[in-house]
C-alpha cells in the first residue's frame, strides 16, 4: 500500500513539475517572439499577466515565503 501511494505522490509530483515547467517556456517564448508567438503562448502569458494584476502584493509574497517553506522542509527530509 505505502509503495502504491509513494509512486501515486511521485506521478503526481511529475505532472505539477511539467505543469510549471510548460508555463515557465511558453513565457520565456512569449519574451523572445512576442505578439508573433501564437494563440497558445500568448493566452498564456496574458493569463499570467491578469494573475500578476489581480492578487495582492502581499498574496504573492504570502505564497512565496510557503513555497520556499515546503522547498526547506524537502530539502531536509532528503
Amino acid at each position: 500500500m505505502m509503495q502504491l501511494l509513494e509512486k501515486t505522490r511521485r506521478f503526481l509530483w511529475l505532472f505539477v513539475e511539467l505543469g510549471f515547467l510548460t508555463i515557465l517556456a511558453s513565457i520565456l517564448l512569449y519574451l523572445i517572439l512576442g505578439d508573433n508567438s501564437g494563440v497558445f503562448i500568448t493566452s498564456v502569458a496574458d493569463n499570467v499577466k491578469k494573475f500578476a494584476t489581480d492578487v495582492p502584493t502581499p498574496s504573492l509574497i504570502g505564497i512565496g515565503v510557503i513555497v520556499a517553506i515546503i522547498y526547506l522542509v524537502m530539502q531536509r527530509l532528503r
